[in-house]
Formats: structure tokens, sequence, C-alpha cells
């Protein structure tokens, strides 16, 4: 499973040493917003002078654990920021490529920094939970913004939970906001694994979202935020037409929607700064936006929007979804919007976490 992975990271290269978009907004980090670098900046600079100009791609992977490890220990000691570690696995980046290297022989060092190769269900607990959180976006709008589901993978990676008794061991991976990840296979490839071997009871994807919490209830198949991901690449979708997202290079096969599988009534138990909502929300384009009661309602409508829109944070619940009804419908699976943030808020993302924590808590007694 493992090459599958591999393959899938690989087939994103552009088989060059051209910085692109993500890397190039380094240097104006720098520049006009240096804090979002200085913190792991102590990390990043070693790794870089160990690297050297010819690393190995085990070398590579160790570096990337590092960053990774580096960063959830921040996170969950010091300081309550996710944009630390995007930033510096970027200058990171962007250095090896200055020195020769190209984008297919960072695979290593891009998925070993997102936690990938850090997860392990090691403490013997009654239940596994795997969560995903996002990279920050929007960055040419607001360079200096956080995705407060960035820093509960951090903060929660590795955690355990209990509650009546039983424990929960929490794993995460950090999820790039580029859709020709998605394309080629990369949250099919992480999942897969997991999903079919029954080492884990719970997944849960986070993004940012909206005013409260939500919980996705019908995430749909098809593409039409017409915002880009981090390197600036369009899909060409609209709401007037919607696209359906590509698995390594055909048309992805599934429903218009599908149906979350979340302990919802027990998480919506959770009291806290905001509203957990069960989100009935969907688009289509013979019907408009409307709250669907149940698949049925859903059956023969094309998909605008899912429950959680129609950019990736729909994507990668329907992806997550569709994957768990086809290896093992038992697992439950969902996503969590969190509320949004402007730039970077640490007592709210502080919060909003602790209210994951919370929902993730009173699941356990539902699993």
């Amino acid at each position: 499973m493992r090459s599958l992975l591999l393959l899938a990271l690989a087939g994103l290269s552009f088989h060059a040493t051209a910085l692109d978009p993500e890397e190039l907004r380094v240097a104006k980090a720098e520049t006009e917003q240096p804090s979002l670098l200085t913190p792991l900046a102590s990390v990043a600079q070693p790794l870089k002078d160990k690297l050297g100009a010819a690393p190995t791609s085990e070398q590579l992977q160790a570096a990337g654990h590092q960053l990774w490890r580096q960063a959830v220990t921040l996170a969950q000691s010091e300081l309550s920021d996710d944009r630390p570690l995007y930033w510096n696995r970027l200058w990171l980046r962007r250095a090896l490529k200055q020195q020769g290297m190209q984008d297919e022989q960072l695979t290593e060092l891009e998925r070993a920094s997102r936690g990938i190769d850090d997860i392990n269900f090691d403490q013997n607990a009654d239940v596994r939970i795997l969560i995903t959180g996002f990279d920050p976006f929007f960055l040419d709008r607001y360079l200096h913004q956080s995705n407060p589901s960035g820093l509960a993978a951090l903060q929660l990676d590795n955690q355990v939970l209990t509650r009546n008794g039983r424990r929960a061991e929490i794993e995460a991976a950090m999820i790039p906001v580029r859709f020709e990840d998605f394309d080629q296979g990369m949250i099919e490839a992480l999942l897969t694994p997991y999903l079919t071997t029954h080492k884990v009871d719970m997944v849960v994807t986070i993004s940012m979202g909206r005013e409260h919490f939500d919980l996705e209830r019908f995430p749909g198949l098809n593409r039409s935020a017409k915002a880009p991901g981090n390197r600036n690449i369009f899909t060409g979708a609209t709401h007037e037409q919607p696209l359906p997202p590509r698995l390594m290079g055909e048309e992805l096969a599934g429903p218009q929607f599908v149906e979350f599988s979340l302990p919802v009534h027990a998480m919506q138990q959770v009291q806290g700064r905001w509203q957990v909502k069960d989100n009935r929300q969907v688009q289509t384009l013979e019907q408009g936006q409307f709250a669907a009661e149940n698949l049925g309602q859903l059956a023969g409508q094309t998909s605008v929007e899912g429950s959680g829109g129609g950019y990736l944070s729909n994507e990668i619940s329907y992806r997550a979804i569709l994957l768990g009804q086809q290896l093992n419908p038992d697992i439950a699976i969902g996503h969590i919007h969190t509320p949004a943030v402007r730039g970077y808020e640490a007592d709210t993302e502080e919060a909003i976490v602790a209210q994951i924590r919370a929902m993730l808590t009173q699941a356990i007694g539902a699993l």
C-alpha cells in the first residue's frame, strides 16, 4: 500500500526544478510575515544543511518525519499554530529545488512532513480514530491565514481520549489544498491500508468552514467552486457546469451523493462556544439549494454542492466515504467543518480544537 501512495504523490511531479506558486510565496512570507517561519526555522535550516545537494530518499523521509514531529511537539506544548509546519515545508522544498532537486525527488519529504509515515496505532486503545486536517489556503488573499483543521491535526496527533472507561487513540495527517493531489489518488492511497485491514474504527476529515461546526451529512461527487488550489490551478468547474473529480486519469466513479456514518447524535451532545449542526444542505442542477432528508430525495439529481460545498472539503469527505463503502462499510466516516477564522486567532482556534476533542470523546461511546 505504501507503493500506491508513492505512486500517487510521484504522479504530481512537474518533472522540473522550477518553483511552483506555493514555493514562490515563501519569499513574500520571509519579507512580510517572517514569524510564519520563525518557530520551526531552527529545525528546517539544520535539516537543509544535513541533507546537502544529493540526499537519499531515506534521508528525505527522515527529514520530513523530524519536521512533522517537531511541529506536533510545538503545537502541543508552546504555540497553537499550524502555519510554521506549512511554511517551513515549503522553505525546505524551495531550498532543495534551488540546489537542483526535482519535484518527484521530494516525494518522501512531502509525505513524511505531512504525518503520513507517522500513523501508528500502538497504544493498545479500544478505539482507533484517524483524522486529517488541511494546509492553510487562499494565501494570495491573506498570507498569514491559518487553518484550524490543521491545528487540530497537530494538537490531537497521538493523543488518547477516554470515555466511560474506553480509550481512543488518535492519529493524524495533513492534507494539501491542491486538486492535482486528489486527482492522483492521494486520499485513496492514504486511507486504503487502514480501511482494508480494519486498523481504524472511525475516520474524520476536518476543514475550515462557516460560522459554526457542521457535520456534513451528504457530500456530493462534483466540483463547482471557482476557487483555485494553493498552486493557483483552476478546475474549470462552476455552479452552472459542475465537474467530476479525477482518479488516476479517469473520472471518479460513484453516485452523485453519499451519506456520512458519523455518530452524529453523540457528537451533537457537546456543549461549547459553537453549535454542532447536522448539515443536510445541498445544491443540485435540477432543484437548486435545499435541505435533503435522506439519500432517496437526491436520487436522479446532479450534484452541484454537497453538504460540504463544492471545494476540496466536500471532496475529501466524498472520497473517504465512497472508499469506506467499497472496502469496509462498518467504519464510521465523515467530515467536520470548523468555524472560520480570518488570518490567525490563537484563542479562537484553541477553543475550536477543544470542541473537536470533546466531539471525538463523545463519539467513543457510540463506536
